[in-house]
């Protein structure tokens, strides 16, 4: 049951393991801890009552309690026991000069102390639920059984019933694009995708030696009658696409140009790898390609931009069986595995519904954000959408890219230019990352201190004496 800060019956469920009793009493406290079994402030059974309700010795549960006692989870009071230690949260702190590193794009932080101590209790469970072995041993290059079901389960709502066996796990979006790529295409192929993409692609394809070809596109997305030209003059092997909130322009295909991408990309015999690195943030988005085209469409769904850049796990769904062997060897071949820990913190998150208030907690947060862009900005040169946390900002003459960036740089605040971005010329066009700022505060004098540059001149603005 759950305690109260007067509940001393608590009695921790043992559960079998190979190490000493004390610690798997300690494995006890941190795992009911975290499933709110125990909540802070609780005070734990006296140690010889505990020792007498459980047949043990009494020096087991002393060595247990300065077991949790080490691991931060309880504290000793004098004269009063043991009582489970209240986590205070670090509050959230401005920059010092109030501005912000915008080149990043990261989902934005929430200040929901309650829901980050159940992130962190998350993973302190883990050590009662895995012990030694988590930590201590390898896993296969696909990940484990249970956590690529998982990750189909995740998927559901978007990519319909998957089979756990066309599910793997790897070291994030980025290190699934490599083992995808590395796969379909030789060095001297072509591959094709949006002539405004992601950096991480243009570097992947040149350190292949796989040329990339840009199709290109409107405010709408990718345009499918390009991709048919381009396809009709040149032998492609694979299409990569970022179809929802694309980065950087965050444009949503429609259903219509995704079924005919579709179609195209089967009438040619080109393979899709789906990029939908920000799939999950829209509360309804059009069907993935994925679910239009199973057989065709390769899909790399990162948890990085709905839950957490830290975890670096990606789960990529194959077309089938043969595909997920040859997969899983390019895979071993390239990061050996994704992180055994990272992905059972995953798994944890998923299954006991946190990912999904992280996800909700996020959501929230970007209309926050999306609505002092709305507020701040220039309404005619923002691109972008209600449920990204990312804009694309074309900029009016006489600015070009080069002057804006530099001009935001000399006041502290970091965007991208759309050379980055570029196949070809290249946009007088930034991005700028929401996410990034600690505060609504910050954000907003960042946001501002935009504004007002656009409003100026270049040569008005210039610093140069």
């Amino acid at each position: 049951m759950t305690a109260d800060a007067s509940d001393t019956t608590w009695l921790p469920a043992i559960r079998k393991a190979n190490g000493p009793l004390y610690i798997a009493i300690a494995d006890a406290i941190a795992a009911d801890i975290a499933e709110g079994r125990l909540s802070e402030g609780t005070r734990l059974p006296p140690q010889r009552a505990l020792a007498s309700a459980l047949g043990i010795d009494f020096t087991t549960v002393s060595r247990a309690y300065n077991e949790a006692r080490h691991r931060g989870l309880v504290e000793g009071r004098v004269g009063q026991g043991t009582y489970v230690k209240a986590r205070r949260m670090k509050g959230l702190q401005p920059a010092a000069d109030g501005l912000v590193d915008m080149s990043m794009n990261l989902p934005p932080l929430f200040d929901d102390a309650a829901l980050t101590r159940r992130l962190w209790g998350d993973i302190s469970s883990l050590q009662g639920e895995h012990g030694l072995d988590l930590l201590m041993r390898y896993q296969a290059a696909g990940g484990a059984l249970h956590n690529r079901a998982v990750g189909a389960g995740w998927l559901r709502p978007r990519l319909g019933e998957i089979p756990p066996e066309r599910v793997l796990i790897c070291a994030g979006a980025q290190s699934a694009l490599l083992a995808a790529i590395s796969s379909l295409a030789k060095p001297g192929e072509a591959i094709a995708s949006e002539a405004i993409a992601y950096p991480g692609l243009r570097a992947l394809a040149a350190h292949l030696g796989i040329e990339l070809i840009g199709v290109a596109v409107d405010r709408n997305g990718m345009m499918p009658e390009q991709f048919e030209a381009v396809c009709r003059s040149r032998k492609l092997k694979v299409l990569y696409c970022n179809p929802t909130l694309h980065n950087p322009t965050t444009s949503t295909l429609s259903l219509e140009r995704r079924t005919a991408i579709v179609a195209i990309a089967r009438s040619h015999d080109v393979t899709i790898i789906e990029d939908d690195a920000y799939g999950a943030l829209p509360v309804s988005a059009p069907t993935p390609l994925a679910a239009l085209a199973p057989d065709l469409v390769y899909h790399i769904a990162g948890l990085a931009k709905c839950l957490s850049p830290a975890l670096r796990i990606a789960y990529l769904v194959v077309p089938d069986r043969q595909s997920s062997v040859r997969l899983e060897g390019a895979i071993r071949a390239t990061s050996g595995m994704a992180p055994p820990f990272n992905a059972a913190v995953a798994t944890r998150w998923i299954e006991d519904g946190t990912a999904s208030e992280v996800l909700s907690a996020i959501r929230r947060e970007v209309t926050i954000r999306q609505a002092m862009v709305s507020r701040l900005l220039p309404k005619d040169i923002v691109q972008t959408d209600q449920e990204g946390f990312h804009l694309w900002l074309h900029l009016p003459p006489p600015w070009t890219r080069g002057d804006f960036s530099g001009r935001l740089r000399a006041s502290g605040i970091s965007v991208v230019a759309s050379d980055a971005f570029a196949i070809g010329p290249a946009p007088e066009a930034v991005r700028l990352g929401l996410g990034a700022a600690r505060t609504h505060e910050e954000l907003q004098r960042s946001l501002m201190t935009i504004a007002d540059l656009i409003e100026q001149s270049p040569a008005a603005s210039s610093l140069v004496v």
